[in-house]
């Protein structure tokens, strides 16, 4: 008869019948985390640290969880041998649910004996690459990152888990062990970056970069693909020739991908500052060998009839005949398909690999260099374009005695980009110098390159300049001066350059300086060019600034061409500038000077068309964004800065444009960012540090649109006739509703018309903002934005979701407040943090931000001050830029004057249930209300 109770559903529950086993009764356990050469293991101990053998049966809860799941992975355990591991040794790493079962535990120990807890904050690992002790190297380290600090110590328990000050803390998947986490804590010589990284992400993809100047790591789905290469290795006594065919990458020594396991490419692309990561194609090795041992077995000639190759892996050997043969006829078809070396080792047979000499014989002309040049073998002197062309058609040279010369791929596309053909001449730009300096040696120390030589070595003496500075109402910090003298020396040079530092660097400033060295005595106007947004910061800024200079605003109905002759400077909008060409076209400007210059990024645009006609004797740029989306608007700057730099787009294309942008060619970005490293001065935030303040604050008038202003009119008009009626009848205090009311109504259409007009009228602020917001983000940095009126989140928000920028925002009906600060502090993606003043205003650390924005202006600087002081707190390692958005000519300018006025008087303007006034005299709301 069955047992009742076996045949009963749960039997399958029923808990096992215990094994005998030798244990000692319930006594106080402890887990300890201990680690070997392996990883993390497991042991369960005494109160002493003495190992234990005890069985679950005694215990309850989480202990009694945990011991079940040891005693069963146990019994495994003895019918499997593991050679690298210790016997009976419980390795996290092999049981991640294990620390899943620990963690309602508190009787977890280090190997030390100290309490272990999980931590509440998650963490993530950081590879952390600064200089070394030398120029060249690079000092590496993976470091520990949870809540804003960095952690150097610490030990990878699990794929999931890190031991560290005494927590575990819980980090993304890292498939990746100890010994080899220590593996990537060294010194190395820069020019082996790519191997490094390429090593670094082949191992595991879930670690975060921190490089200066490098943003986060992008990872593609397009592979990269390894390109064959054929190496000769040598001849032998009986000039047998020895080759070995490989796959390289570009950047990774020629055997990398043989010596290392590697699956991912880190492409480094210098002149963007940008690290993509890809996957990497290769050929299997029997069909990277196939080309040629398909030539070998066509290869006829009598001399090579009957001869065989021998085959040895990726080493392949030719006996005499059949080598001879195949250099002739099989290398040149080979030449597209692989890159070649060792072929210095051909001469036996009449194979030469070398460099040859480069001789010209050039004048100088106002832009350039005009002559001939000839390559130099060895003594056989040969037109260069003549040996390229042979080159490209053969990927031989023939000389004269009937050797032929191999040329190196990247020498030829070298001089490609230096000499251009003007008929039976040789040209060379004026702004190519440098690299002609390299290439032909003694030569340039002729009188012809005197002067150009004076000019690019001038560039290196900047920082011995001793250039008196103009009289201006500020102190130039030390990086401002270099920037002055850097303009003063192209203004004397007659060529022009742009001025790209980080925004908040000053460049308004720096071009102000420059400009007062030759202003009043100048009679030439000088012709600013900029958005609309920015047109009454500058008038304002030479206001404060250079007041000796004159100034004139070329727009909307100022558009008088006698005042504009007569002004020292004159402002102006690109929408201006574009609808009155053709008058401006016909003016002559002493300077012309672009600000937010990224406007005439393409080519052929009417404002870029515009901006071309116009005449000047100098031309100058400033922008902290000169390269957006792609070359071709370095090119159009160049082309509106120095036309010659370049020359014409289709010569750019082939020289630049295609070579980086499809083939990442990292010979032609070094040469392009030498090319134009004179001409470009730009400074970030992080590397001006020491000589910036610890926190700087601007503030920048926005001029309101026509419909804006004529709302904001009618409503001022009609509250300065009725607030003072109010106030006849019931008093300051009896009418502090009302005047409430019609503050905050002024104040709403001076910064957010849209929430008043069903969007109608839209805020020139956004724009402003925009403008300022993209270039901080375009920079790297992360920023804040405050305001006083849930429109203007709703409004920023649609526009940062059009640009498909990460943000997150905060009001007073936010609940989960600390989820959305740590999402901003720690996620790379999530760039902008979108607040009101009221909520964001205390308690929150907001340190990943370094920019922050100020929308509107509240009654109480304090209150602002601390909103800033989120950002300007313990942790921020960048120093703070907050900007100001102030509607000109409206009750926000009347609010900044009240601030100055009476710093103390806006303490408590407006308690917390914002309708409560103290402290606002008849006199200030007079003040508020005057036109």
């Amino acid at each position: 008869m069955a047992d009742p109770k076996l045949s009963s559903p749960f039997a399958p529950f029923r808990r096992p019948q215990a094994v005998a086993r030798t244990t000692r009764a319930y006594q106080k356990l402890f887990f300890y985390i201990q680690f070997d050469t392996y990883g993390a293991y497991l042991s369960v101990c005494d109160k002493g640290g003495k190992e234990v053998d005890t069985s679950h049966h005694h215990y309850s809860g989480p202990e009694r969880q945990l011991l079940q799941a040891l005693e069963q992975i146990r019994e495994k355990q003895d019918f499997v041998i593991e050679w690298n591991k210790t016997k009976n040794l419980i390795y996290l790493v092999d049981y991640p649910f294990l620390l899943t079962a620990l963690r309602p535990c508190d009787n977890i120990r280090t190997a030390a004996g100290e309490p272990v807890t999980f931590s509440p904050e998650e963490g993530l690992l950081l590879l952390q690459l600064s200089p070394g002790p030398g120029e060249q190297l690079l000092q590496s380290a993976i470091v520990l990152q949870q809540a804003g600090q960095t952690i150097t110590d610490f030990l990878l328990v699990s794929e999931h888990y890190a031991l560290a000050n005494n927590q575990l803390i819980e980090i993304p998947p890292a498939s990746i062990n100890n010994q080899l986490l220590s593996n990537f804590r060294l010194q190395f010589d820069r020019k082996d970056l790519t191997l490094f990284l390429s090593l670094l992400f082949s191992q595991f993809e879930q670690i975060r970069l921190q490089w200066d100047g490098y943003p986060e790591v992008e990872f593609s789905d397009e592979p990269v693909k390894a390109s064959p290469c054929l190496i000769f290795e040598k001849i032998d006594e009986s000039n047998a020739l020895y080759l070995r065919v490989l796959q390289q990458l570009p950047d990774l020594p020629m055997d990398a991908l043989e010596l290392y396991n590697l699956h991912r490419y880190a492409d480094i692309n210098e002149l963007e500052r940008r690290i993509r990561i890809h996957y990497i194609s290769q050929q299997p090795a029997d069909q990277l060998s196939e080309p040629i041992l398909e030539l070998l077995k066509k290869s006829g000639g009598k001399k090579a009839k009957g001869e065989a190759p021998l085959i040895e892996g990726n080493l392949i050997m030719l006996p005499a005949p059949l080598a001879e043969h195949f250099i002739y006829h099989g290398l040149p078809q080979l030449l597209a398909q692989y890159t070649v070396l060792g072929a210095e080792k051909l001469r036996t047979y009449k194979i030469r690999a070398v460099q040859p000499k480069l001789e010209v014989s050039l004048s100088h002309n106002i832009d350039f260099f005009e002559g001939s040049a000839q390559l130099d073998f060895e003594g056989e002197k040969i037109n260069l374009f003549e040996a390229v062309q042979q080159y490209h058609k053969n990927h031989y040279v023939l000389l004269s005695d009937g050797t032929h010369a191999l040329l190196n791929e990247g020498y030829v596309k070298r001089l490609e980009r230096l000499f251009k053909k003007k008929g039976k001449s040789a040209r060379v730009s004026f702004f190519d110098f440098p690299f002609l300096d390299e290439l032909i040696g003694e030569l340039a120390q002729e009188k012809t390159f005197q002067k150009s030589r004076s000019l690019f070595e001038g560039f290196n003496q900047l920082s011995k300049a001793d250039e008196r500075l103009p009289a201006l109402n500020a102190k130039l910090r030390p990086y401002q001066k270099q920037g002055f003298h850097w303009l003063r020396y192209l203004h004397k040079n007659q060529v022009g350059g742009c001025l790209a530092d980080d925004m908040g660097l000053g460049k308004t400033l720096q071009t102000l300086a420059l400009l007062a060295t030759l202003y009043p005595r100048q009679s030439k106007p000088s012709l600013i060019v900029m958005p609309k947004s920015l047109l009454f910061n500058w008038a304002r800024e030479a206001e404060r600034f250079t007041p000796r200079i004159t100034t004139y605003t070329f727009y909307g109905n100022n558009r008088e061409i006698e005042q504009l002759r007569s002004a020292n400077l004159v402002f102006t909008t690109y929408a201006t500038l574009r609808n009155t060409i053709e008058t401006l076209k016909e003016e002559s400007f002493h300077y012309v000077i672009l600000d937010e210059s990224q406007h005439i990024k393409n080519l052929n645009t009417q404002t870029t068309k515009a901006v071309m006609l116009l005449r000047s004797e100098h031309r100058l740029a400033l922008s902290g964004t000169p390269i957006e989306n792609n070359l071709a608007e370095l090119y159009t700057l160049f082309h509106f800065l120095n036309p010659a730099l370049f020359g014409s787009l289709a010569q750019f294309t082939e020289d630049f444009l295609t070579p980086i942008q499809k083939n990442n060619d990292k010979e032609a970005i070094r040469h392009l960012r030498r090319k134009i490293y004179p001409f470009v001065l730009r400074r970030l935030k992080r590397e001006v540090l020491k000589e910036l303040p610890d926190k700087t604050e601007q503030t920048l008038f926005v001029p309101m649109t026509e419909d804006q202003q004529r709302l904001y009119e009618q409503r001022r008009a009609y509250y300065a006739n009725e607030i003072p009626r109010q106030i006849q009848e019931k008093g300051v205090a009896g009418s502090q509703f009302f005047v409430f009311q019609a503050l905050n109504e002024l104040r709403q259409i001076a910064s957010i018309p849209e929430a008043l007009s069903d969007g109608r009228i839209e805020s020139s602020k956004s724009e402003l903002l925009a403008e300022q917001l993209f270039d901080a983000l375009a920079n790297g940095h992360k920023a804040l934005v405050f305001v006083n009126f849930l429109a203007a989140i709703e409004t920023i928000s649609s526009k940062l979701e059009q640009a498909g920028i990460g943000y997150v925002s905060m009001t007073g009906a936010t609940r989960d407040r600390q989820s959305l600060v740590d999402r901003f502090q720690h996620d790379p993606d999530c760039r902008v943090f979108l607040l009101t003043l009221k909520t964001g205003g205390s308690g929150l650390n907001l340190t990943a931000a370094d920019t922050i924005f100020l929308y509107d202006p509240w009654w109480n600087a304090a209150a602002e001050n601390q909103a800033i002081d989120r950002a300007h707190r313990i942790g921020q390692s960048n120093k703070v830029h907050a900007y100001r958005l102030i509607a000109q000519g409206s009750i926000e300018e009347k609010i900044l004057q009240l601030q100055e006025l009476k710093k103390e008087l806006f303490d408590n303007i407006i308690a917390a249930d914002g309708a409560s006034m103290k402290s606002l005299s008849e006199e200030d709301i007079k003040m508020l209300l005057a036109k």
